[in-house]
């Protein structure tokens, strides 16, 4: 009998390998998020094909509704526009032609991974989990605070004393060291069913394939020598 984890599945690629990852040595529980994004309903079936493909039993799917109210990002607040990737980045010296932000995008969502986390851990105090597994990639990541490796080490300092002694709950972010296209790579050897991702930031029919998210997804898969499953506009 493996144990249970909880990984926290969005829908999109670095999420689903991490799913990938972590079945390997654990039972696996999902956790999705509803926060009013734009293209929430398709991250939802997402989430669920992604689950159906792995078979999972234990799912819960909870809605922060206050994001919505909150506001400040492009990604929940109609009348701000998603950025377009390339009048939004600069080119980036290196070996890997990669994009990075002259700021934080407008998609950045307010502290949204602390909200994610804290339900995550809520629930895994309930049902006694000790690990949480959480997609995040710091490197390809477009200038995220709440993406860096200091904010999971500290986010697991916060767990061990704002839960009961005996939960022993710890964040682990497996690929957060990996470039996207390095991500692409160990989701196909693991067989993870990237063809049932979602990453666009804007449309839920076709992928726009010119939004932050798009372009970071179609540049990897590049570097990657595979040719992306999924249809764009």
């Amino acid at each position: 009998m493996k144990d249970l984890a909880i990984v926290l599945v969005s829908g999109g690629i670095d999420s689903c390998v991490t799913a990938a990852i972590t079945n390997k040595e654990y039972e696996l529980a999902f956790l999705h998020i509803n926060y009013g994004q734009r293209t929430q309903t398709r991250e939802l079936k997402a989430f669920n094909d992604i689950a159906n493909f792995y078979k999972v039993k234990h799912r819960l799917i909870c809605e922060l509704e206050h994001f919505k109210r909150i506001g400040g990002s492009s990604l929940i607040d109609l009348q701000m526009e998603v950025p377009i990737a390339d009048s939004n980045y600069e080119g980036r010296s290196g070996d890997l032609p990669l994009l990075i932000p002259a700021k934080i995008p407008s998609t950045y969502v307010p502290f949204r991974n602390a909200n994610l986390l804290a339900v995550a851990v809520s629930w895994a105090e309930v049902i006694g989990v000790h690990k949480i597994f959480i997609g995040v990639v710091e490197e390809d990541t477009p200038g995220y605070p709440d993406c860096r490796k200091e904010f999971y080490e500290i986010f697991n300092k916060v767990i061990k004393i704002g839960t009961k002694p005996d939960s022993h709950i710890e964040i682990v972010t497996p690929i957060i060291g990996l470039h996207k296209y390095e991500v692409i790579k160990k989701g196909i050897e693991l067989n993870a069913p990237i063809h049932l991702t979602w990453s666009c930031y804007r449309e839920q029919k076709l992928a726009c394939g010119n939004c932050d998210s798009c372009i970071r997804r179609l540049r990897a898969f590049k570097l990657a020598g595979i040719s992306d499953p999924i249809s764009y506009a």
